[in-house]
């Protein structure tokens, strides 16, 4: 009896990692932007930073960021426009388990920018 029940519970845990439950997503990236109290050519400038909440490393991570704009500028492998309303963080690079990206940029008012899609890679 205590044998069949070990083989349910085993059964039952590798449906759950293999149904992706405790699988990372676009549910666990965060996106801070907060005004540095400094101005750029007469525009604002917001401090944002990007975390991956998950224990896993995170690639290929797109905001959608419709309209972007900045008078400051932005490093192009931390934070680039792709086209499509879409922009590219990391350079597209692994943002490891608990980590951030960071960036700032100057125009108002500050852009809403939130994540359409990421691979988590564990």
């Amino acid at each position: 009896m205590e044998t069949i029940v070990k083989f349910c519970f085993t059964l039952l845990l590798l449906t759950l990692l293999t149904k992706g439950i405790w699988s990372c997503g676009l549910n666990n990236i965060t996106i801070g932007t907060i005004r540095s109290g400094v101005e750029i050519k007469g525009m604002p400038e917001w401090n944002v930073v990007v975390v991956n909440n998950c224990d896993c490393p995170m690639q290929k991570l797109v905001l959608s960021c419709y309209d972007f704009k900045t008078t400051e500028p932005v490093d192009p492998t931390i934070f680039k426009p792709l086209g499509n309303n879409a922009c590219s963080v990391n350079n597209g690079n692994a943002i490891k388990g608990k980590d951030t990206i960071k960036f700032s940029y100057a125009w108002d008012p500050p852009f809403f920018l939130r994540p359409t899609s990421v691979n988590a890679t564990c």
